[in-house]
């Protein structure tokens, strides 16, 4: 969706909220503003996420307003498409470029079919355990805070989750950028980790934007500043 055409921000049954989530903002980040945009304007309205974007990725982001929050978990179950980059020949604790690389390794004799063969190999059911960097609960925690603090949760439970399809789109070593569909609550950063690891090179999420989610395309997502302005002209029509 350009910035030329109206997102629906103030019906009175609630609205989706297609945002292009940018880098470093986390998904509460992008409700708070939201919501002080609906405050400023005098306009009551709930706002909820339905579905968490990693500080480090970019994309879709779709937010739940009024009655709509009541079917955040309808939009939660749905199928999640990204694109990104793996860097492979190095690892790091968070699996992304949150943290410092360690282990690095030549990865200058790894061959280009062998590549696009592991990732079709990942393609299926799997169990995943999600990394000490998550939003996961532990005890009354989130993974991520004791992560910080220097602990690490041996026992975190595995979920079981699909990988749809896993494309190879791009080989630039130690760059590889991919495609991929996976089901709810598959972490994109442990399937970067587990290529690199199944190539026996280490590897970790250099970049990610999430383009899909269920029917819902990034194509027809809106920037923060863009929707944030289309509640203040939708606040000044009903006012008028």
């Amino acid at each position: 969706m350009t910035p030329h055409t109206a997102m629906p921000v103030l019906s009175e049954e609630g609205d989706y909220l297609l945002v292009d989530k940018p880098l470093d903002w986390t998904s509460f980040d992008v409700v708070a503003k939201i919501r002080g945009a609906y405050k400023r304007n005098g306009a009551k309205r709930k706002v909820g996420h339905c579905g968490t974007l990693d500080p480090k990725a970019t994309g879709l982001l779709i937010l739940a307003t009024g009655r709509k929050t009541k079917t955040i978990s309808s939009l939660e179950i749905l199928d999640k498409g990204y694109e990104g980059t793996i860097r492979l020949g190095a690892k790091t604790a968070s699996h992304d470029t949150e943290s410092e690389e360690y282990d690095i390794r030549d990865v200058s004799a790894l061959d280009e079919k062998a590549i696009r063969e592991a990732a079709v190999s990942m393609v299926g059911e799997r169990l995943q355990q999600p990394p000490m960097h998550s939003a996961v609960w532990h005890n009354g925690k989130r993974l991520y805070e004791l992560a910080r603090q220097g602990h690490e949760v041996k026992e975190r439970k595995a979920r079981r989750i699909e990988i749809h399809r896993f494309e190879i789109t791009g080989i630039e070593l130690p760059f590889v950028h991919f495609s991929i569909t996976v089901s709810k609550g598959a972490y994109i950063r442990v399937i970067a980790h587990e290529l690199g690891e199944l190539l026996g090179v280490g590897g970790y999420l250099s970049a990610l934007k999430r383009v899909l989610i269920g029917q819902y395309n990034l194509s027809e997502a809106m920037s923060v500043e863009v929707i944030v302005d289309e509640i203040g002209r939708a606040a000044s029509a009903i006012e008028e």
